[in-house]
């Protein structure tokens, strides 16, 4: 019992330190504009792109699909900061000579970012229903809020992974970018899966969010929980599978630089 009491101290206390202190600097306009205006942005440039396109009655598979790929912002950039933030700014060594957990540290730090790319999406359907028209009339609440976990869920996992990959380079934010803007190509946040080949169409079902944005779109037109449950099963699988690779690449890292006695794996 007590090691379970340890490892739930680990992973919250060290959630909740690390999110203060490497996004701290964040003041509330700055949090506004990544966290509202950027998104909206983004939302209403795709549906009224959509929109004119293709008219008027595809602006919900875009509203909804850029809604739900906002949780790519924390997973591929916050996510991503809480650890490789304590390589750049010099505590990486003191969580190396630490006796925490490691699982527990590790998982600790998308905590904080699973609940706020959660308000992120829960935001962008907002704006897709006050200011396009989104009709959430027919919305399975039930199916919706497990849809935005899991999908959140899944995209931290990857998160992970990418803060991982962080520790061993230091062209992160390129990989970050690159990833991000994949994510919003081949996920199917704007461009159905069916019009890819179908390399492309396994490619993007190996991505986080895909299936997601799916369920979402599935939930918001009257789909119970049991209908999406399939794609969101096949979420987590994704998600579970980057959140191994992850830790892996994570505990590797550890064992190298303690190794070599530099904190430079490669």
């Amino acid at each position: 019992m007590s090691g379970v009491l340890d490892f739930l101290r680990v992973f919250f206390r060290g959630a909740y330190l690390s999110y203060i202190a490497h996004f701290r600097w964040i003041r509330p306009p700055n949090y506004m504009a990544s966290k509202v205006i950027m998104p909206l942005n983004q939302i209403l440039f795709f549906s009224l792109l959509g929109r004119f396109a293709t008219g008027p009655d595809s602006v919900p598979f875009y509203a909804i699909g850029n809604a739900m790929q906002i949780v790519a912002l924390n997973g591929t950039y916050g996510t991503t900061m809480s650890i490789g933030g304590e390589r750049w700014s010099g505590t990486l060594i003191y969580l190396f000579g630490s006796p925490a957990h490691r699982l527990a540290m590790f998982l600790g730090r998308g905590f904080m970012h699973v609940i706020d790319g959660m308000v992120g999406v829960v935001l962008g359907l907002m704006w897709a229903g006050l200011l396009l028209g989104v009709d959430f009339s027919r919305t399975d609440p039930a199916a919706l809020a497990a849809t935005i976990l899991t999908t959140t869920l899944t995209v931290m996992g990857f998160g992970l992974l990418l803060g991982a990959i962080s520790l061993i380079t230091v062209n992160i934010m390129f990989v970050n970018n690159t990833v991000y803007f994949l994510l919003l190509v081949f996920a199917g946040a704007n461009v159905p899966l069916a019009n890819f080949p179908e390399a492309i169409q396994a490619f993007s079902y190996s991505l986080p969010l895909t299936r997601g944005i799916l369920a979402a779109r599935e939930a918001v037109a009257g789909a119970g929980l049991a209908e999406v449950a399939p794609l969101l099963s096949g979420e987590l699988l994704v998600g579970a599978i980057y959140l191994a690779i992850g830790y892996v690449t994570f505990s590797a890292f550890e064992t190298i630089a303690k190794r070599r006695g530099t904190l430079e794996a490669f």
